[in-house]
């Protein structure tokens, strides 16, 4: 079977090594890819946005499923599309994929099924949410409602910043993402990812995750798309797991349904353990990034029938097989990260760290320059290890982040502490 992957990042290529491992595999096509996915797959030069020259390339080179890493292509009806086409897709419709592309959509949708959230207020208008905000104290959350590439929510430790960052939204600072404000209280707890598969009718889990967003040690500075990651999650015990299908995924998925938009793909739920324990941060219409990378190496079986069970609508009873090992991933950022990333600096070795034992190295920001692997982006690249326990995990990746050439680069050194800490019988 001939798959096409849309995506460019780390994600995409973790997806891309999961899939091109599968005997089922044919032809696997990247579009548009990035240097790492090249090697292991055809990369192509679609524009995404031009569904029809999508669906297009579908039928010109038999393709048997198309796996949607992003999720401005779902939100903007990619799935659609590939489906009116008679092409199987992994990723929900236009509709459904408003569960990332909507916070207001989502935390209306959690009043209507009791899920555990955080409380909150919807405003089209900036005073009658810095009234709201008054009215309620710091800390509190602010958030544009729609897509802002990850950097639309301020968690605002007091009234003047909350305010602050009501007149940036409404001042344009996310385009139409920041038409209207989602604002709720802040939440107290550990925050974890949990993954399920979804076919329309059903979803049974997949694994979780613990993402470490403050770009410096410590957790310290401001927010990114992610430093780091480690799966699983520790807080997220089997009843932890239960508690979460039952009391967020399934009714969410059910009520998807109801509403004549099933969800199909993957729901990656952001949560918050606390005292009353999981509460939903935020729903997310496909992988994590850098959590895919975590993710996928635990897998112990074929990804592919699972992808396509999720786009037929057919997913079986039997739980996802997973290894009983850890996987931890750090995130090597180009220097100036977040703010101002500086572009172009060259990158070595790669081949020599990726030789560590039970170490994967994925490209999220590189390009080529004839043969010479340059920094194109924020996060760069992630080196992913896989070992017994988060400890050996770390000790492993580490020793591959040394022996790459880049001095225009920097990573946290604490990747995983809080699991370490656990497992060291310190937390």
């Amino acid at each position: 079977m001939n798959i096409l992957l849309i995506g460019s990042g780390g994600r995409e290529h973790a997806l891309a090594i999961a899939i091109a491992a599968s005997p089922l595999t044919g032809e696997l096509f990247v579009a548009p890819g990035n240097p790492g996915t090249s090697g292991i797959a055809a990369n192509v030069a679609l524009d995404i946005e031009d569904h029809a020259a999508v669906v297009a390339f579908c039928h010109a080179r038999a393709i048997g499923l198309v796996v949607v890493g992003p999720e401005a292509p779902l939100v903007n009806g990619i799935a659609d599309s590939l489906e009116a086409a008679g092409v199987p897709v992994f990723g929900p419709s236009k509709l459904a994929a408003q569960l990332e592309g909507s916070k207001g959509f989502t935390k209306d949708l959690c009043k209507e099924t009791k899920i555990p959230t955080a409380a909150y207020e919807r405003f089209a208008d900036p005073a009658a949410a810095k009234s709201y905000i008054r009215g309620r104290g710091a800390p509190i959350v602010v958030k544009a409602d729609g897509l802002a590439a990850g950097k639309g929510v301020i968690v605002a430790e007091h009234l003047p910043e909350a305010e602050a960052a009501i007149d940036m939204i409404f001042g344009g600072a996310f385009g139409a993402a920041g038409a209207e404000v989602v604002v709720e209280d802040f939440l107290e707890g550990e925050e974890a990812s949990f993954f399920a598969l979804c076919d329309g009718e059903r979803a049974i889990a997949l694994a979780s995750a613990q993402d470490h967003k403050r770009v410096g040690e410590g957790d310290t500075g401001p927010n990114t798309g992610g430093m780091g990651a480690y799966s699983p999650a520790p807080i997220m015990t089997d009843e932890m797991v239960e508690r979460t299908m039952r009391q967020i995924i399934e009714p969410a998925v059910r009520r998807m349904k109801e509403r004549g938009t099933p969800y199909r793909g993957v729901l990656f739920a952001g949560l918050m353990i606390g005292k009353k324990g999981p509460q939903l941060i935020e729903f997310n219409a496909r992988f994590g990034d850098p959590e895919t990378q975590v993710v996928l190496p635990r897998l112990d079986q074929d990804i592919v029938p699972l992808l396509l069970a999720c786009a037929r609508g057919n997913l079986p009873d039997a739980p996802v097989k997973l290894k009983d090992q850890t996987a931890l991933t750090v995130v090597f950022a180009v220097n100036g990260y977040p703010d101002a990333p500086e572009r172009g600096s060259l990158i070595g070795s790669l081949e020599l760290a990726s030789g560590v034992n039970d170490v994967t190295i994925t490209h999220a920001g590189t390009k080529l320059d004839g043969d010479k692997l340059l920094a194109n982006g924020g996060r760069v690249l992630n080196v992913t290890a896989l070992a017994s326990n988060v400890s050996d995990a770390r000790e492993k990746a580490y020793q591959a982040l040394a022996m790459i050439d880049w001095p225009g680069g920097f990573f946290r050194n604490d990747i995983g502490w809080r699991a370490v800490k656990r497992e060291r019988g310190e937390a």
